[in-house]
């Protein structure tokens, strides 16, 4: 028995993040939400790796396992959770999908920017917070972000 289904209508309804289940309970996702499944399992799997290096010491340079600066922490998670990120937020900023900030999800990374130039990263945590390694003398942290002048990214 098969069952025909108009899919760019049914999706239009269900939203972008649909699974859909076809004839004997094949299950499908449709055309470019393999990707973004896949996306936000390493995303999850990176934003609890970064959580796990709560109070680990800020280094300038450094990308762990003990120590870490910004960029550092979320190309030391990401990696941890199979993807591979650039070193400089700079870097990682142009490697990401861009989002708008009604897009973000919790595993996407933010990038806290002055004009054109990134100079802050961290892992978006969800309810406005961010895990980061935020300066000298400071530790990996769970914090609020302090900006608007922010952009969002997701490691495809």
């Amino acid at each position: 028995m098969t069952a025909q289904v108009h899919v760019p209508s049914l999706l239009a309804r269900a939203g972008t993040a649909s699974v859909l289940t076809i004839a004997l309970g094949t299950t499908m996702l449709a055309p470019g939400l393999v990707n973004d499944a896949e996306a936000a399992t390493h995303s999850t799997k990176a934003l609890k790796i970064a959580a796990s290096k709560k109070g680990s010491p800020y280094g300038y340079g450094a990308t762990g396992p003990n120590r870490f600066d910004c960029s550092g922490l979320t190309l030391y998670s990401f990696k941890k959770a199979g993807k591979k990120l650039p070193r400089t937020a700079q870097q990682q900023y142009n490697k990401t999908r861009h989002l708008t900030k009604s897009q973000r999800q919790r595993g996407d990374l933010v990038f806290f920017h002055s004009g054109r130039s990134v100079y802050h990263v961290g892992i978006y945590a969800g309810g406005g917070k961010i895990w980061h390694s935020p300066k000298t003398g400071a530790v990996v942290r769970l914090e609020k972000i302090w900006s608007k002048s922010v952009w969002y990214g997701r490691v495809r």
